[in-house]
């Protein structure tokens, strides 16, 4: 005997409330092909950032995309991750039976630790997923957040 999902109904209220909304805002159920994107709606691919031994690891999602559309920045102790994905093939909107890849411009931003230098960074790219490492950025030698006192003021 098979077991039906108890949330089924729950998933299918919630894609047609998604359609409703999507239909007040614009009056057009597919939406995201007729207009481009906009900073409220653009996309941003996921990541894990996590700690291996010294080094802080940063993996990106970026299904479909080359290298070569892919920019990885370092500035001011802020890493970006920014790129473009196309919507591929030149089809009509009306040949989608249902889209919901996304596509565009997209950017990610990460705050790295003061004392990293951009020669401590390096990216790797396979099978859709960007690797940065950040060597030696969880050190512990690294400098700790230093507490502030707060004094007291006259109002």
């Amino acid at each position: 005997m098979t077991r039906s999902n108890p949330f089924r109904g729950l998933m299918d209220l919630s894609a047609e409330m998604e359609q409703m909304r999507g239909l007040g805002k614009t009056g057009y159920k597919r939406q995201h092909e007729r207009r481009e994107r906009t900073h409220a709606d653009a996309w941003a691919p996921t990541a894990d950032i996590f700690r291996d031994g010294s080094d802080l690891v940063i993996c990106v999602e970026l299904a479909g995309l080359a290298r070569e559309d892919v920019e990885v920045t370092f500035s001011q102790g802020v890493l970006t991750v920014g790129g473009e994905r196309t919507t591929g093939p030149d089809l009509p909107a009306d040949a989608f039976w249902k889209r919901e890849r996304p596509y565009g411009a997209f950017r990610r931003t990460i705050s790295l630790p003061e004392h990293v230098e951009d020669e401590h960074i390096s990216a790797t790219s396979r099978d859709g997923l960007l690797t940065v490492t950040v060597s030696g950025a969880c050190d512990v030698g690294a400098s700790a957040p230093r507490r502030i006192p707060i004094g007291g003021g006259s109002h």
